[in-house]
This record gives C-alpha cells, sequence and structure tokens, in this order.
C-alpha cells in the first residue's frame, strides 16, 4: 500500500510530462507547417491560349469545339461569363478573362463573323477589335506522389451561399466554438437518429480541415483526441476566416483515376466545367452536400442519391435562412446540371509526358507538384483532335484487329514548337509513350541527310548529277560483307540525283553515302539534330540505327526550317502563384547547313510526292497544295514511316508492331496514309518554293542531266546554286510533248 502511494505521483507527474511533451509536438507541428500545407499546389499545364482577329483561319465549328473544350456553355443568348451561342457564321461569347504573364485578359462579351473559315470581323460593344485571347484550356496538372489537386481560392471569391450553406449544414457554431462542439456532437448524433441518415456530422470544420492536413482516416479513440487537441490548438494560432479559407480549399470532394479533387474551386471545374463563382444555388448545393460522402453521392454514378442529397442540403439551408423556402424550391426542381463532357483535362498523356520532361530540365520535383506553377505550353486542341482522328480512322482500316502501333509528331516548324502528339493507338491511354521512347531504323527517312550533304558540295554535285544505280557490296574482307539491294530488287543504271531521292533507290543512295564517307553523312545528321543512336557503319546509308518520331521530327524541323536547326519545344512559359513569369522559352535557331542546298532539297522532296515513292499523298490532297515529304520502310516491313511538311504544319508518323515483327506495309501504304489524312483535313498554308539569292533554273535532259531547252524532248526545269549548273548542252529538235507529271515543275517556276 506503501509503495503504490508513492507510485501514483510519480505516475501523474510522467504522465503530465508525456502530455505536455506531445502538446508541444503538436502545436510545433501546426505552427511549422499549417501556413505552407494552405500553398501546395501542383503545377497546371494549359495548352496555347487562342488568338482571336480579323483574318485569323478558324471556322465558328472549330471556335465552337474551343470554347466547348475550355467550359463555355451554348446558350440562347449569352448573358454570363463563360457562354457562348453560334447562329450560323456569327459566335456571341462572354470570355473569362485570364491573367496571363504578360498582362491580363478582361472578361467581355465579342461578336465574330466568319466567312469561308476565316474571322471577318471581331467587336465588344460595338467597337472592332484588333487583338484578343481565350482563356487557354487547362489540359493537365503535374501532382505529387499522393496525387491531390486543388485550384486556391480566397474566401472572397466564394459566393456567400456558399459559403452560409457549408456552415448551415456542416458547422453552425463555427465562429463561436474554440475548435470543437460538444453541443454539435450531441445534436447531430439525434438529427442522424431521427432522420434514419446521414445530415449532420459531429465534427467541426476546424477538425475535419485537421483531420485531412495531418491525420488519418483511422477511427479510434487516440486518433479523435488528437484531433479534438490540434482542432484547439489550431484555433489558438489561426483565425476563423483563414481556417474556413483552407477547409475550402482543402475538403476532398471526388476521385478521377489517380487524381484527388481536392476544392470547392477544382470541384466547380470537375463537375460542371464552371468557375466558382458562376455555380447555381443547385450546384453550390450538390457540393456541399457530396462532403459526407464523395463517393456515396458522386453526381455521376449515383446521380438520384445524389440529387436526394442535394435536396436535403437546400432545405437545411431555407430553414437556417441562408436561403428563401421559394429559391430552395426552385433549386430542388433543377437538373444536377453535371458536364459529363468534361474529359479534356489529362486525357492527352503522351503530350504531358513531353511537357513533365523538359521541365524537370528546369525544375525540381518539388517545385512542381507543391508550387502552384502555371506551364503554358505549345499544345493546340483543334490539332491534337483532328490527329488523334486520323490516327483512329487510318488505323482501323489498315489494321481492324489491332496489333499494330502508331505514334505521330505534329510541329509548327517555323517556331519549333510540338502542337499535337500521340504515343499510341490509343490516344487517350497512358503507358509506353512511342513518339518519345519507340527506338526503331528510320530507313529511307535518314536519306535526305545524305542527299542535303553532297549538295553542299555544289562543286561536285547538283541535282542534275547522274548517280548509278547498280549492284555493290561494302566491305568482306574482315567482317560481314554488306550488300543492299532495291525495294523492286531491281537495279536501275544511271540516274539523275533527284530522281533517285524521289524514287528511294537503294542502290543509288548506298554508292553516293559511301563516296561522302560515313563521318561525313554522321555530322549532318548531326547538324540537323539527329546526334543519339547514329551507328557509324555502312547501313547507316539505308537507316540503321534507333531513332524515335520526335527525333525524326527533329531532323525534317530542320530541312522544313530552311537549314536553321530549332530545338523542338513544348513550354512557352512558366509562370508562379503569384503570376510572375519565372521562366520563358525563346525561339532559337542556328544556321547549321547550306540554305541554298536545303532549297535543293526541298525541291527533291516535293518530287517525293509529285512522282515518286509519296504520290499517294495526292490521294488525299488536293494537287494544287504543295508539300513535300519521303517515306520510310525497314527491312521485312518492320516499320513504316512518313515525314513531310506544308507551309505551316510538319509532321512524322510512324506505323509498327511493339514486338518488332513484319507489318506488311511499306511508307506509302501504312505510315503516309495517317499523315495524309491529317495534313488534309489540318493544313491551311500550302508550301511555296522560293528561290534565294545565289540560285537560278534552267532546263536540263532529264535522261543525262546536261542542260537543254524549254522546248526539247524530254527536258525539265530544275533548280542550281550558281555555278554549279551542267557544262555539257544537249542538242535537239522537234516539241516537247505537254502534259505529264513532271508540269508541277515548270508551274512552280512560272515556267509555262
Amino acid at each position: 500500500m506503501m509503495r503504490t502511494r508513492h507510485l501514483l505521483p510519480k505516475l501523474a507527474v510522467t504522465l503530465l510530462v508525456v502530455i505536455g511533451f506531445g502538446l508541444v509536438f503538436l502545436d510545433a507541428r501546426i505552427t511549422a507547417t499549417f501556413s505552407d500545407k494552405m500553398w501546395e499546389l501542383p503545377a497546371k499545364v494549359y495548352a496555347r491560349p487562342l488568338e482571336l482577329y480579323v483574318g485569323a483561319a478558324l471556322s465558328p465549328y472549330d471556335l465552337e469545339y474551343e470554347l466547348s473544350v475550355g467550359g463555355y456553355r451554348g446558350v440562347r443568348a449569352v448573358a454570363a461569363p463563360g457562354q457562348f451561342s453560334r447562329y450560323g457564321d456569327r459566335v456571341d461569347v462572354y470570355t473569362r478573362g485570364f491573367p496571363f504573364a504578360d498582362g491580363k485578359e478582361s472578361a467581355r462579351r465579342v461578336r465574330l463573323d466568319f466567312r469561308h473559315g476565316r474571322i471577318t470581323d471581331l467587336s465588344a460593344g460595338g467597337k472592332r477589335v484588333d487583338l484578343m485571347r481565350l482563356d487557354p484550356v487547362q489540359i493537365g496538372g503535374i501532382y505529387p506522389q499522393h496525387g491531390e489537386d486543388r485550384i486556391l481560392v480566397r474566401l472572397q471569391e466564394v459566393p456567400e451561399t456558399l459559403r452560409d450553406g457549408l456552415l448551415a449544414v456542416e458547422d453552425k457554431q463555427f465562429y463561436s466554438h474554440w475548435g470543437f462542439s460538444i453541443r454539435g456532437i450531441v445534436r447531430a448524433a439525434f438529427s442522424n437518429l431521427r432522420s434514419g441518415q446521414v445530415v449532420a456530422g459531429g465534427s467541426t470544420i476546424t477538425q475535419q480541415l485537421v483531420k485531412n492536413y495531418y491525420l488519418t482516416p483511422e477511427r479510434t479513440v487516440l486518433r479523435k483526441i488528437t484531433e479534438l487537441i490540434m482542432a484547439v490548438l489550431l484555433e489558438l494560432h489561426f483565425d476563423k476566416p483563414m481556417i474556413l479559407e483552407s477547409y475550402l480549399n482543402e475538403v476532398y470532394l471526388g476521385q478521377e483515376g489517380p487524381r484527388a479533387i481536392h476544392g470547392f474551386a477544382l470541384a466547380s471545374r470537375h463537375y460542371f466545367d464552371t468557375p466558382l463563382d458562376q455555380l447555381g444555388l443547385h450546384q453550390q448545393a450538390l457540393l456541399i452536400g457530396m462532403i459526407k460522402g464523395p463517393s456515396l453521392y458522386n453526381p455521376l454514378r449515383n446521380p438520384e442519391r445524389a440529387r436526394e442529397r442535394r435536396n436535403t442540403v437546400l432545405a437545411v439551408m431555407a430553414a437556417e435562412g441562408v436561403i428563401s423556402q421559394e429559391h430552395a424550391t426552385v433549386a430542388s426542381a433543377m437538373p444536377l446540371g453535371i458536364n459529363r463532357e468534361n474529359h479534356i483535362q489529362n486525357s492527352f498523356p503522351a503530350f504531358l509526358d513531353l511537357v513533365r520532361r523538359q521541365l524537370r530540365e528546369d525544375y525540381r520535383d518539388e517545385d512542381l507538384t507543391t508550387r502552384g506553377l502555371s506551364i503554358f505550353t505549345s499544345f493546340d486542341p483543334r490539332l491534337q483532335r483532328l490527329l488523334e482522328r486520323s490516327n483512329r480512322t487510318v488505323m482501323d482500316r489498315l489494321d481492324p484487329e489491332g496489333g499494330l502501333q502508331s505514334a505521330a509528331v505534329v510541329t509548327r516548324f517555323d517556331n519549333g514548337e510540338v502542337a499535337a502528339l500521340v504515343g499510341g493507338r490509343k490516344a487517350r491511354f497512358s503507358g509506353f509513350n512511342r513518339a518519345l521512347d519507340a527506338r526503331r531504323p528510320a530507313g529511307s527517312l535518314l536519306k535526305p541527310a545524305i542527299y542535303l550533304a553532297a549538295l553542299e558540295d555544289s562543286g561536285h554535285y547538283n541535282l542534275a548529277t547522274v548517280l548509278s544505280d547498280t549492284p555493290l557490296t561494302v566491305g568482306g574482307k574482315y567482317d560481314e560483307p554488306w550488300t543492299p539491294r532495291n525495294f523492286d530488287r531491281q537495279p536501275h543504271g544511271d540516274v539523275l540525283l533527284y530522281r533517285a531521292l524521289a524514287n528511294s533507290y537503294n542502290l543509288a543512295t548506298a554508292r553516293l553515302g559511301m563516296e561522302l564517307g560515313i563521318d561525313r553523312v554522321a555530322d549532318t545528321l548531326a547538324r540537323l539534330g539527329v546526334a543519339q543512336g547514329v551507328p557509324r557503319v555502312p547501313a547507316l546509308m539505308l537507316g540503321a540505327g534507333e531513332y524515335s518520331p520526335m527525333s525524326m521530327a527533329a531532323m525534317y524541323q530542320s530541312i522544313a526550317a530552311g537549314g536553321f536547326r530549332t530545338p523542338l519545344r513544348s513550354i512557352r512559359d512558366v509562370v508562379d502563384a503569384q503570376g510572375e513569369s519565372l521562366k520563358r522559352y525563346p525561339l532559337e535557331y542556328n544556321s547549321t547547313v547550306s540554305p541554298q542546298a536545303v532549297r535543293l532539297l526541298h525541291f527533291a522532296l516535293q518530287a517525293v510526292v509529285r512522282e515518286g515513292t509519296g504520290k499517294a499523298v495526292y490521294d488525299y490532297l488536293p494537287q494544287d497544295f504543295s508539300v513535300a515529304g519521303k517515306t520510310g520502310t525497314t527491312n521485312d516491313g518492320r516499320d513504316s514511316w512518313f515525314a513531310g511538311f506544308s507551309g505551316d504544319l510538319l509532321a512524322v508518323t510512324w506505323i509498327g508492331r511493339d514486338d518488332n515483327a513484319g507489318t506488311g506495309l511499306t511508307g506509302s501504304t501504312g505510315a503516309l496514309k495517317l499523315w495524309g489524312h491529317f495534313m488534309a483535313n489540318a493544313s491551311r498554308l500550302p508550301m511555296s518554293y522560293n528561290m534565294p539569292d545565289g540560285m537560278s533554273a534552267q532546263w536540263v535532259n532529264v535522261e543525262n542531266g546536261y542542260l537543254t531547252g524549254a522546248n526539247c524532248p524530254n527536258s525539265l526545269m530544275l533548280p542550281f546554286i550558281e555555278g554549279s549548273e551542267p557544262r555539257q548542252h544537249a542538242n535537239c529538235s522537234g516539241r516537247r510533248p505537254g502534259g505529264g507529271p513532271r508540269d508541277w515543275f515548270e508551274r512552280l517556276f512560272g515556267g509555262r
């Protein structure tokens, strides 16, 4: 007994010390991290803003699509931000405005008139608008490992009815209690028993916030006691408005795959595609009602249950005087108002993968997942939609069984921006990104680098240089001999250089490449932007190595841009949570090859699609729409490639199998179809051909490459770097017959 009497005080002191240390620990945890947690925001990734101006190539149908994916609502007559109406070739839009890094675009009502696929008039308030930008579409985010997503909102930006309705349902004594409410717990228990359903909770908003920020969801006495203590400590250090604002931004309101929806602002966008301050009363009540069970009352999965819960919340709001009974009755009769077509965000995994990789060159993962950065990209929703449609249509025709895979990259070659990307046959599914990571031989897609290397040596080569397309064997004494063959297994004798490329003759190309030297060809590839995966072996001349569609896009980007190497980029600007620009990604370019030689190559690549292996392009395009391109096929038809460009877009397409088995396709019967289908719908500007200074056009004989006359048989017009023209002259008599596939050469130069 005596021992017990002495032991009890010691135990009491020990318990008090433990409790004291626990309180100090919990207090330090709250004061050190609460403010930081309020600002833990993932990065938001935006598409390019749509620029509107008179003359812009845009149809009312295209604008309607952009507005729809941006969450704008089609109505009869626009009256509020986020609405639009279309009447034939006229569209009225009430824009939302947007805080761009270079200036704020204010919300306003604008009217657009269209004709023949272009904007003909743009006005606001009866005054002409020279240029404006729509708020960009958020296409995704970069989230921390726990997957939480939120949009930060200030307390004053939250509708008053939503704030008061939340307190009426969740915590009526919020402004009077110290973090917990015994009366609230008891009353909630009786209310739930009386109604037979959960209409109120025992935890205060402060307790719920503590649980979400710091604790696990397990239901134990110890956790509940810890929650209560931390709620009191939180109330001691922070005022009520800050706690309420934090709750509004933190409360869990649903799940989209691995992405957790936190806060009313993000939930408003997710379920209704509408900013929080534009929600109707019926929508506000629906979100408040979801707090008790985001899955149970999910309006997408359980619409009837969500409707009942919403109406219960409206009844509570009316009973507490937040709204009138009349407003509650009207709101209860409203449909749920859910946007079931909200599939734009996080639906483009291949492009977002590219964005993440390029961001990580400049930012830590922690910065990307907690600092609330806004990432403005070059992503074009219209081009992406067209690319996905072409990918689906063509692949279903080529392979209904689904064994083939595909990838495609689309750029605006004047600035190096990637505008659209698909990483597989199922473009909206994440996984292996073939556009970036598939490493395959490129076949004849590498041949333009060989011909460019030759054309840069204008003292020895021009488009009319005669090449020998005859059998050859390289090596064999100490290594395995390399004996290339033509696709048709036939040699073609002497052919002009441009025709060897147009018809993708392997023997002529291999001879030319070996004459130039492997190192010289590899150097040209590096100057065009392809330095990785290039083997220094003779088979390089026919596409040996490992190349991704993105690396081929980089190569053809340099070619299309006239020899100016421009790094491919997906990011335009990075802005912090306060709207300050952190890093811009300006246009960079270097002149790496001869501009005159590149223009000669452009001519030869136009010949590819006019009379060579790529002429099936004009099964899709109008005959007067000039483009340039190149087919590519690897051994046994394992890879089907096509790369080409018009006056505004460049695209590289690939079709193959993940197991590297044969496809039964060539470049022209596979990837060309995907390229042609897309470009026919997407490109609006044909390629033009203007010779720079130091070049001229001459008539030559197509059989031997000699200079000849305009009216001579077998004559055609070719461009030359001045001083590189053929020295021999062909004598001729009679007139050259008209018509035929080479008339496009003359039209190109105005020769007829």
